[in-house]
């Protein structure tokens, strides 16, 4: 993949361990965000992605384990087309404590694959599928979702299509 930086000092996207998925992206500007503040940070990066992929920028675990920082959009698309510069936005979420960033920190990940184009054809009904129209928590798995694990709910639904 092509690779511009824009700030010259920034060091280029790495992988820490064989076998992750996203690249470390980092920020060339510090900034500090009190609790409920958002940012966008800029990485010092552009690049030029082959037809039929995009990048997508993830947020890194430890950050949000450790200081409450998400990010707002995540994950953000970088399309093929873009030679702008990849930036972030972040939020600090932290009730209480501020989070600071200092320049070069780690702050997402970028995750590059490979993507399907499609043509979109309009019909009046769509096929039905073992889904349907269940959305947001139509499996269940937590307790606040009518009482039952996703595994005690399904146990159940299994055994009473098996005594129909």
């Amino acid at each position: 993949m092509l690779l511009r930086r824009v700030d010259p000092d920034v060091p280029l996207p790495a992988y820490a361990h064989p076998g992750d998925a996203g690249a470390d992206l980092r920020t060339t500007e510090e900034c500090e965000l009190a609790p409920g503040e958002r940012a966008v940070l800029p990485t010092g990066l552009s690049v030029a992605l082959p037809e039929g992929y995009a990048a997508f920028v993830h947020p890194r675990s430890g950050l949000a384990a450790r200081c409450g920082v998400a990010l707002v959009n995540a994950p953000g698309t970088v399309d093929a087309g873009y030679r702008g510069e990849i930036k972030v936005i972040v939020v600090n979420l932290d009730p209480r404590e501020s989070v600071r960033f200092e320049r070069f920190d780690r702050i997402a990940q970028l995750v590059v694959q490979q993507v399907e184009r499609v043509r979109f054809r309009e019909v009046a009904e769509l096929p039905g599928s073992a889904r349907a129209e269940g959305g947001f928590g139509s499996t269940g798995g937590h307790a606040a979702v009518g009482g039952t694990t996703g595994g005690n709910r399904y146990a159940s639904v299994v055994s009473d299509r098996e005594g129909q």
